[in-house]
């Protein structure tokens, strides 16, 4: 993928990463936790967080003059390990 925005930010709040995996435009929410008591990355990318990013996503597309290729949204969650390992995944689609 390449990386056309990081921390895109407006008002009503904040895209992560903004990237082009091949035509596919990508909005990708981040989320980083050090532990699972409170549930993995993933279970933070509620149906909420969800339809904020599609709402946000929709207001970089008019600010950016549209897209004319498929767009996607992803969530990519990191798992910091008390061993200082990082456990990375990627889930494509998840609108």
């Amino acid at each position: 993928m390449q990386v056309i925005a990081r921390n895109w930010r407006c008002r009503y709040g904040e895209i992560d990463i903004i990237a082009l995996d091949g035509s596919v435009l990508v909005f990708c929410e981040v989320k980083t936790r050090r532990g699972t008591g409170f549930g993995g990355p993933l279970a933070a990318v509620t149906p909420r967080k969800v339809a904020r990013i599609r709402r946000l996503a929709a207001l970089w597309l008019v600010e950016a003059g549209g897209h004319r290729g498929p767009v996607r949204l992803d969530a990519v969650g990191l798992l910091q390990n008390p061993d200082g390992r990082v456990d990375i995944e990627h889930v494509r689609g998840v609108s």
